[in-house]
């Protein structure tokens, strides 16, 4: 589908800029407009780590600006769960008391959320399932996570010239984002010429735990062997990049790794030649799209059937639905994605340690 990226990516850097260095919070920390308690509209956003650096770079501060455009009488009370899945639904609870009429919610545990939902819905507040799917929600928004698997995997045989072994790091199991991801990647990479070596499933996404992971294969087998390694996602490339390099590869001689969430650090590793790519998902469309029909719903208004972004609504496992198409990033194409999106700056990416290879790159 086609999607107007530029206007909502550009708000995107513009709040980077303010944003890039929050802590991760773990119970409401900001409001916009009235609090619930004295009359104003009330939208809770429960967001289910911090490891990931987009949560609370890109995603909150984007909702948030998009709701506060939107509904000046709107409040938006926001916790992160740590990756507690107890923590989060205590965290529904206390969102529901305080008068929540909409739960957007981004779960730690998707399979196990539908108790969360429940109570929301037997208290008349409406549930969107941000970013990963709930059963029984009122609405869902993601991306097209198989196809996100299938283009870094297609990525991994393409750069390797569909022959060679391979690691593969998942997400954590408790994520059904996850799941579909390791779908996609396996659909393209069980009919190729690659040899999955080890498989792991990272518990909570760490860079810290793909680093031990790879580590702990470096002594079973010897750096040459691994020609690749498909990572979900940036965090896990950084901590397989770490770990490489700890075991000697320089890092002009790393193997293709893949990647996902156009982290800067990921963007800086494919300018340099350590990583082969990332899926670029433009959370901007994504955050503006779920605050739209958050508002609607506590203005009570019509939700229609195509969103103000321009997405059409479809229907996913039964619940409306609106996803959003990923695109993959390489060193080739920085320029036309991230940097003409306004993801990132030019400057962003181009720090001193870098600039040679943006030069390189053809970006300035």
């Amino acid at each position: 589908m086609s999607t107007p990226l530029h206007r909502v990516a550009a708000l995107g850097f513009a709040l980077i800029i303010g944003t890039g260095g929050l802590a991760a919070c773990s119970a409401n920390d900001s409001t916009s407009g009235s609090g619930g308690k004295s009359g104003g509209k009330t939208i809770a956003l429960l967001l289910p780590e911090s490891k990931t650096t987009r949560y609370e770079s890109f995603d909150k501060p984007l909702f948030e600006a998009a709701v506060k455009k939107l509904c000046s009488d709107c409040n938006v009370t926001y916790y992160n769960a740590d990756q507690d899945e107890t923590k989060q639904s205590q965290q529904v609870d206390t969102a529901i008391s305080d008068g929540a009429k909409v739960i957007v919610l981004d779960p730690v545990n998707g399979a196990g959320a539908g108790a969360m939902v429940q109570s929301a819905q037997d208290s008349g507040a409406k549930v969107i399932a941000y970013d990963r799917f709930i059963d029984g929600a009122d609405y869902y928004m993601s991306f097209d996570n198989e196809t996100v698997g299938k283009m870094q995997g297609q990525a991994l045989v393409d750069a390797m010239g569909n022959k060679g072994n391979i690691l593969m790091l998942n997400g954590a199991p408790s994520d059904p984002n996850a799941a579909q991801f390791m779908a996609g990647a396996h659909s393209v990479i069980d009919g190729s010429g690659l040899k999955i070596l080890q498989e792991y499933d990272n518990p909570d996404w760490s860079p810290e735990n793909a680093q031990k992971f790879v580590t702990d294969q470096l002594s079973k087998y010897d750096p040459s062997q691994i020609q690749g390694v498909y990572a979900a996602n940036d965090g896990q490339a950084g901590g397989v990049v770490a770990a490489l390099t700890g075991g000697g590869v320089s890092a002009d001689a790393l193997p293709p790794i893949t990647g996902q969430d156009a982290e800067l650090a990921a963007v800086q590793r494919i300018i340099a030649g350590e990583q082969a790519m990332t899926i670029y998902k433009p959370i901007p469309i994504e955050a503006d799209t779920a605050a739209e029909v958050a508002v609607k719903i506590a203005n009570g208004d019509t939700v229609g059937t195509t969103s103000d972004t321009g997405v059409a609504q479809t229907q996913y496992k039964g619940v409306a639905s609106f996803i959003f198409d990923p695109i993959a990033v390489t060193k080739d194409n920085v320029a036309s994605t991230v940097v003409k999106d306004g993801f990132y700056s030019v400057s962003d990416i181009c720090t001193s340690d870098y600039a040679d290879a943006c030069k390189a790159a053809g970006i300035s």
